[in-house]
């Protein structure tokens, strides 16, 4: 694409250039000196991103306030180009600071190279994102960055044409802002890069995508990765032409190439920016100096031509030939400015060093002082003796160094009961609260806006409530949203025109209008990548998967991306995601809908929400744009027919997180169940009643958080027995179900006889009611459960059935 004005390059200051020269000198270096800091023990692991930092300087340049980056582990030049991390700060992160300050990106909770602003004030609110240069929160698995990508540039799209979103001028000015992604050459055989590339095609979204191409995916070449060895050449069929076909506009450009580089994506930024294209920009011949990591060594697998190639083509080397070339600065200057960057660096490693070591040194020399009084006062001098030498001659200590210690020592004064002991209790009560703050804050928010702190607003209803199918109840709960919040929107398969494929959406697009209520393709990874990049920039999704078992392709990115985010950012960024889908009671092998412990193990940072009518639901759905958390709420799929009364308070009443409904009173057993179950579960206590035994039946609601206050542990202290059932797999929900009640709450102890699950088979339901009947529990199976416990408790009054 050619340009009539002057070549970028031309129009910079020679200072300009020689300002890009240094931070990729300094990049370069940092890069050299972290990885000497880990053979030196000083920090436990680098990647770094040296040989891509003259396309990153490019890139930079065209990087505006409100714009975002979602990339990956390789971009320390650009963040340093944009002014959004610090030589200082960069060393902090690799040593895993643990101080907010001094370590922005993560507070220490991701290794080196992981990238990202802060969207939040202290107080969990939003920030003006306008005025400040933005970097989603990076993550490690290759191309997990792309569907997050794809959201982050949907959201310029419903800014730009949704006219009632433009008054958020703390979020986007006209949709003006551009998502820039970074991936590795080898990464872009992922799935989720093509899925992300093809979806941004069809919605036509500000998404810039840039491809570090250095022939390799760690040891392996690309002719291994990409067909015809080129991502470019494979999606030269997305190239829009001249007739008005849409697609991507491509770029090729030699990644040792400033000049090209400074054109390429001046001209790539403004056909994002004003025209809303996507493109693609394949930056190539990049070298990787060092190597993958620091767990190897590149001369393993890269042939003697090729570290020759990469010698003689490294970027630096290239910059520092062309700069002599145009006589923008004489060796003289370079060499003075390259001793400058060496001595820059050096500067901030030892005052990270320093700070992080300094951290560490109060709580090491308290330890040791308290250690020495404890030594004195105790029988067990030796012994308390050895333990503190040992962590007095500890090289580089980190915190849990002293902590061990202690732990240690106090094992041999249990029985000793002294001023010295007290106080060395009393630290490392304190210690482990203040390293609970370090290491385990923020797996969920801990603003005002907090799922758990949101009100409860009962549903009222009167003699005109009318009785409707529970779809209808969510349909008008949906419209009510809708109406309210223009932050709020709904994507997914068939959620459109058709109103989604059980009708809770039914004739609301065409009310509210394709941009609140809209169809996707059948691309789960990327409806979910859509919903977080909104999510982080201040909008309300509601993203479906279909049903339940579709989850699978989405819950990698659910799991790495949306429910670490507060977490791995310490309360720096959120991303309130809404996810819907529905499971439990249908036939089939891929429709049968409870892989929940699976989900449980996975996702923990977001709520999972298991209502077993709509009116709950929606109860949920209204909770939860009340609060700044991600969530998912498993809906029914028997429950969209069954009737159920409209509250008169849809769009208002709300259903609290983690509180347990007791929906039937009893004395001989608690019944522990969610969902779908909970019809059955009644039921069977129905017919129980008929010979004599009463239970308790409780749907706790939601498994994540679970019964907050108990409400099991209560009811097992009344009627001293628990059987809980639902249609996981054995050892999953019902499994944990059974963990938090027994052991977390401590139940056990009112208990007379072994707490039971009841679960599914462990296979898949085969098509068909009888395959329902026979693999997941049913009326008769909870029967007899609950009915053997009470014939082992009492065989004369319950005799056996059989």
């Amino acid at each position: 694409m050619q340009t009539a004005e002057a070549s970028i390059t031309q129009r910079l200051t020679s200072e300009e250039i020689l300002h890009d020269y240094r931070i990729a000198w300094e990049s370069r270096q940092a890069s050299l000196t972290g990885r000497k800091e880990v053979f030196m023990g000083k920090a436990k692991f680098g990647i770094f991103g040296d040989g891509k930092e003259v396309a990153q300087l490019a890139m930079a340049k065209f990087f505006r306030n409100g714009d975002f980056r979602s990339g990956y582990y390789r971009d320390q030049t650009f963040m340093f180009a944009v002014g959004e991390l610090t030589l200082q700060q960069y060393f902090a992160q690799l040593y895993a600071h643990t101080d907010v300050e001094a370590e922005p990106s993560t507070a220490g909770r991701a290794m080196n190279g992981h990238f990202g602003t802060r969207s939040l004030n202290e107080d969990g609110q939003w920030k003006n994102l306008m005025e400040q240069k933005n970097s989603s929160a990076d993550i490690s698995p290759t191309a997990a960055q792309m569907p997050r990508l794809l959201g982050l540039a949907y959201a310029s799209k419903l800014y730009r044409q949704n006219p009632a979103l433009q008054s958020m001028s703390d979020f986007s000015v006209n949709g003006n802002e551009v998502a820039f992604g970074t991936i590795g050459n080898a990464s872009t055989s992922e799935g989720m890069f093509f899925e992300a590339i093809n979806a941004a095609g069809v919605l036509q979204v500000p998404m810039l995508v840039s491809v570090w191409d250095d022939a390799y995916g760690i040891s392996v070449p690309a002719e291994y990765q990409t067909t015809k060895g080129s991502i470019s050449e494979i999606l030269a069929g997305f190239q829009r032409n001249a007739e008005g076909e849409q697609g991507y506009e491509i770029f090729k450009v030699k990644g040792w190439d400033y000049a090209a580089l400074c054109d390429t994506y001046e001209a790539a930024v403004r056909v994002c920016r004003e025209q809303h294209v996507p493109v693609l920009v394949h930056v190539e011949e990049l070298t990787q100096p060092q190597g993958h990591s620091t767990s190897g060594s590149h001369e393993r697998y890269k042939s003697k031509e090729r570290l020759e190639w990469e010698a003689e083509y490294d970027c630096l080397k290239k910059m520092r030939e062309w700069i002599l070339e145009s006589e923008i600065a004489s060796v003289e200057q370079l060499e003075q400015l390259e001793a400058e960057a060496k001595d820059a660096v050096k500067v901030a490693r030892s005052n990270a060093w320093n700070d992080f070591a300094e951290d560490i040194k109060v709580d090491h020399e308290e330890a040791l002082r308290l250690l020495d009084g404890l030594a004195e006062a105790s029988e067990h001098i030796t012994e308390i003796a050895t333990i503190t030498e040992e962590l007095r001659k500890t090289l580089n200590p980190i915190r849990s160094d002293a902590v061990r210690a202690v732990r240690k020592a106090l094992r041999y004064v249990r029985d000793e009961h002294n001023m010295a002991k007290r106080e060395l209790v009393g630290w490392l009560e304190q210690t482990l609260g203040e390293n609970a703050d370090r290491y385990n804050s923020y797996l969920y928010s801990q603003s005002e806006e907090a799922a758990l702190l949101v009100e409860e607003v009962k549903p009222e209803f009167d003699e005109s409530s009318p009785v409707v199918d529970g779809r209808e109840v969510l349909q008008a709960c949906f419209d009510a949203i809708l109406s309210r919040d223009p932050r709020v929107f709904a994507i997914g398969e068939d959620v459109g025109f058709i109103g989604d494929v059980n009708q809770a959406f039914a004739g609301l697009q065409e009310k509210h209008g394709e941009l609140r209520v809209t169809d996707t393709g059948i691309r789960e990874c990327t409806i979910i990548g859509q919903g977080i990049g909104a999510a982080l920039r201040g909008l309300r999704p509601i993203t479906e998967i279909q049903y339940l078992d579709y989850l699978l392709y989405a819950i990698q990115i659910l799991s790495d991306d949306v429910a670490c985010l507060q977490y791995r950012t310490k309360g720096g960024q959120k991303a309130p995601l809404i996810v819907r889908t529905r499971g439990h009671r249908l036939e089939g092998i891929w429709h049968s809908g409870s892989p929940i412990g699976m989900i449980l193990n996975s996702i923990r940072g977001m709520h999972v929400l298991v209502p077993r009518n709509m009116t709950q639901a929606a109860g949920f759905y209204n909770t939860l744009l009340k609060s700044d958390e991600p969530a998912l709420v498993i809906e029914c799929l028997n429950g969209y027919r069954l009737k159920e009364r409209i509250p008169n308070n849809i769009g208002e009443f709300t259903v609290p997180l983690g509180k347990p409904e007791v929906l039937k009173e009893g004395a001989d057993i608690t019944i522990v169940t969610y969902g779908s179950m909970c019809r059955i579960v009644m039921e069977a206590a129905r017919q129980l009643e008929e010979f004599g035994i009463s239970a308790e039946v409780i749907d706790v609601q939601s498994l994540l958080p679970f019964d907050v206050d108990h409400v099991v542990t209560d009811s097992i202290r009344k009627t001293n027995r628990v059987l809980f059932t639902d249609e996981d797999v054995p050892g999953g929900a019902s499994a944990y179900m059974m963990q938090q009640v027994v052991d977390e709450q401590g139940a056990w102890r009112w208990l007379d006889s072994k707490p039971q699950c009841l679960s599914a088979q462990a296979h898949r339901p085969p098509y068909g009611s009888d395959g329902d009947y026979f693999s997941k529990p049913n009326t008769e199976d909870v029967f007899e459960a609950v009915y053997e416990i009470l014939h082992e408790a009492d065989p004369k009054a319950f005799p056996s059935i059989y």
